[in-house]
């Protein structure tokens, strides 16, 4: 644990405060109550950031699961210890999207999904107007589905592609059941096939291309990006990294894509990212790979729910979470093993709302 410790010294040197001193104390004694009355469970690693500072940083040891891999027994979690993202890495294949946009490595939004793959010659009535918007927002309209069957499943759709011969035929090749924009699917293909275009743009794989443009600029640690058996890259859930490292991107996603003078990451495509496309459910919107919701905090009046503001997302199996609140300039990483239990995620709802958005006065 550290308080008031610069997490990004290049983005603004601060020292400890009062505030922060208080702030951390609060989010502690709230953890541990929470972890002792079993209201939280199987935390690996939790990183609170404020105004470019560490406010918190806790360790546990928990059994661990590496996607591509499996069981890795019990792990003692620490600052240098990599973890599985799981589907936050959808978030990042966005980012990365957008860097590639800059370059000209990859077509814009607007550009038709199919054209993008000629090598495919899949083009027709049904699929022609999916554009690479649709895959981004995750709306193309085609049948897939992934949430109503466990990933053991052989017939959930990213197991299926996992399986198939050419995992991007398989995904182009969906047969149309909406009409593209018009609603949400959450769709790990989606994110398979705007990664093959980074590396068909680029020339280098997704961890190669986001270990030079963005995890290296932001001196990050080691990180990996698991692959399937025949080499293919599993760009919808394959990340891995510290959870310190997953908070540096929550900071610079604060700071619009910037980070030590330099404009790692277009301020237009955080823009794009973190802007509402399509709702999700009750609760959550959708950007480019992101979720966005609101959220409440402080002590209401009456019936009032407190201050709400909007919250950014990225969220992953098993429990590992990225949120980010502009409006507090504050990010919250943490990572679990909660894997393959239906109740997930309630331990990283708790740390939010009862832990840390407690906390702050």
């Amino acid at each position: 644990m550290a308080m008031g410790t610069p997490i990004l010294p290049v983005l603004g040197q601060r020292s400890s405060t009062d505030t922060s001193d208080k702030f951390a104390s609060d989010v502690i004694r709230k953890l541990d109550q929470a972890m002792a009355e079993r209201r939280i469970w199987n935390l690996h690693g939790l990183v609170v950031v404020q105004n470019d500072n560490l406010i918190v940083e806790r360790y546990f040891e928990g059994q661990d699961h590496e996607r591509g891999v499996g069981d890795i027994g019990t792990v003692k979690f620490d600052a240098n210890t990599i973890h599985d993202l799981r589907s936050c890495s959808k978030s990042i294949v966005a980012l990365l999207y957008g860097i590639a946009l800059q370059f000209g490595k990859v077509p814009a939004p607007e550009v038709s999904l199919i054209s993008a793959f000629p090598e495919y010659d899949l083009a027709n009535e049904q699929r022609s107007p999916i554009t690479i918007h649709h895959a981004l927002s995750m709306t193309m309209g085609t049948d897939w589905d992934e949430t109503s069957l466990p990933y053991e499943d052989t017939r959930n759709s990213e197991i299926a592609m996992d399986s198939a011969p050419d995992r991007y035929r398989y995904i182009l090749e969906r047969p149309a059941i909406d009409t593209p924009g018009m609603h949400w699917t959450y769709c790990g293909g989606a994110t398979a096939l705007l990664a093959r275009l980074i590396s068909k743009g680029s020339g280098k794989s997704p961890h190669e291309f986001a270990r030079e443009f963005l995890f290296e600029p932001l001196g990050m640690g080691p990180t990996k990006w698991a692959t399937t058996q025949d080499g293919e890259p599993i760009a919808a859930s394959g990340a891995r990294m510290s959870v310190r490292d997953l908070a540096k991107i929550g900071t610079l996603m604060l700071h619009g894509g910037r980070h030590d003078d330099r404009q790692i990451v277009p301020a237009e495509w955080i823009r794009r990212c973190t802007t509402p496309t399509v709702s999700c459910d009750e609760l959550r919107r959708y950007g480019y790979q992101w979720f966005l919701l609101d959220v409440s905090f402080g002590k209401p009046k009456g019936w009032a729910v407190g201050r709400l503001e909007r919250m950014c997302m990225a969220q992953g199996e098993g429990g590992q979470r990225l949120y980010i609140i502009p409006a507090l300039q504050l990010v919250i990483a943490l990572t679990s093993g909660n894997y393959g239990t239906d109740d997930q995620g309630v331990p990283p709802t708790r740390i939010l709302r009862e832990v840390v958005l407690a906390s702050i006065s």
